[in-house]
């Protein structure tokens, strides 16, 4: 292994033949202190997600959701991929904009946007954005007239892991047309129509009925003046290991072909835990444990154990995302199950990964694996009662490291900001080029 550059704070940067990520773990549990908890990064995993999505929905242009995982090594591997990006405020842009991607490369997807976010999008020279409201558009019309704007519609599954329709998106039969006219009363500029099925989306059809209204209010909108060439087809796309899109690529491929045989129609995504989700392992530790006895006859009732991650920093996704964590062992445990409940650090009774689940003794000291930790867990982790937020640590292939090369030139390999803002991709030309 080759250590290209190292944050002693916060994360670390390895370069290897291949990514292994159980010997990895092995490797570094078998290295470091048990007191923290830590990531293994996988940005191999990144690079393979692309390829799948461009070779699954080679029309559909993918837009990174930031909010979903904002690390700086994430996006600037998926700048020099190509993606654009869901920025939802101006932090997040400006997050993007200082990778050198081209303001045409953002698309400002939050409906209800902060007046002095508008001004900066402005500023930046970022145009696209959506609306679902007349009031939005009144507040865009006298801030950034000359915005690129996209109605989001509702048209949510039934089967999601983060319902969105209650909070975003107009009706696309009774609102979406009365909002189309506003706007163009307004002389604003209005290209397209979006959507979200909801995050985590497990009714894949829904695309179908989504894009199918989409396609009547393009026809709406060219009978009040307008000719609209975009289509956001949003989010909901699935990430963790063992996932596919392959059905909802062939479902959405199909709607495109009916709706929009016209390749003229840009079409675009907003995938966040697609990329992101299996791309990320936590490792966590046993800093304490509690045996519980029955009163009665003195046998284990249930064991309890304190883990040095919880559910203010990495398991936030419990709470936000409502994902079911599943531990891994590492290491020799073996014998009787008991019922146990796994807390996290902190002095919270709210800070509960599992209630109840069936495990061999654990020890302290014991390390304990969780996959699939990449999706809304990093950017929402706080270090509340002072516990420290995990380490990260990234690890590419050389002929991953290879394939970003060819895409696009990178000055000094991996170079780390030394101001402590993180690791920093950087590129001999803008990644806008």
């Amino acid at each position: 292994m080759k250590f290209l550059a190292q944050d002693a704070e916060r994360m670390t940067m390895v370069e290897t033949e291949q990514v292994n990520v159980p010997a990895i773990v092995e490797e570094l549990t078998g290295q470091m202190p048990t007191e923290e908890p830590f990531y293994v990064m996988n940005i191999d995993d990144i690079v393979r997600k692309h390829q799948n999505w461009i070779e699954k929905m080679p029309r559909v242009v993918p837009h990174y959701a930031v909010k979903c995982n904002d690390n700086e090594v994430v996006c600037a591997t998926l700048a020099a991929l190509g993606t654009g990006f869901d920025c939802a405020s101006k932090g997040e842009i400006a997050k993007i904009l200082a990778l050198g991607v081209n303001p045409d490369r953002i698309i400002f997807a939050n409906p209800m946007k902060p007046a002095s976010h508008l001004r900066y999008a402005n500023a930046n020279n970022v145009k696209s954005m959506t609306f679902d409201s007349d009031s939005e558009l009144l507040k865009i019309k006298k801030i950034c007239p000359d915005a690129q704007l996209v109605l989001r519609i509702r048209c949510e599954a039934e089967n999601a892991r983060c319902p969105l329709g209650k909070k975003f998106g107009c009706d696309p039969v009774e609102e979406a047309p009365r909002l189309i006219k506003i706007a163009r009363g307004l002389g604003l500029e209005l290209v397209g129509i979006s959507f979200h099925v909801g995050s985590g989306c497990a009714d894949f059809p829904i695309y179908y009925k989504a894009i199918s209204y989409a396609r009547d209010l393009f026809d709406y909108g060219r009978s009040v003046g307008y000719e609209f060439n975009l289509l956001d087809i949003g989010g909901g796309f699935l990430g963790d290991s063992g996932t596919s899109i392959d059905e909802v690529a062939m479902i959405v491929n199909a709607a495109l072909d009916k709706f929009f045989p016209d390749k003229s129609v840009r079409v675009i995504s907003e995938p966040g835990r697609y990329y992101v989700a299996s791309a990320f392992t936590l490792v966590s530790n046993v800093q304490s444990k509690r045996v519980c006895l029955n009163a009665s006859n003195g046998a284990i009732d249930r064991m309890m154990y304190y883990l040095n991650d919880g559910v203010y920093a990495s398991f936030n996704c419990i709470l936000y995302d409502h994902q079911i964590p599943k531990p891994k062992l590492i290491g020799q445990q073996a014998g009787k199950l008991y019922d146990s409940t796994i807390w996290g650090p902190t002095c919270d009774a709210l800070d509960q990964l599992i209630e109840t689940i069936q495990l061999p003794e654990l020890e302290v000291d014991d390390w304990v694996v969780f996959e699939n930790m990449g999706a809304y867990t990093i950017p929402v982790a706080t270090p509340f009662n002072g516990f420290p937020l995990p380490k990260i640590f990234c690890y590419i292939s050389k002929g991953t490291l290879e394939i970003l090369k060819s895409v696009y030139p990178l000055t000094e390999e991996i170079l780390f900001d030394k101001t402590g803002s993180g690791l920093v991709i950087t590129y001999e030309n803008p990644v806008c080029a």
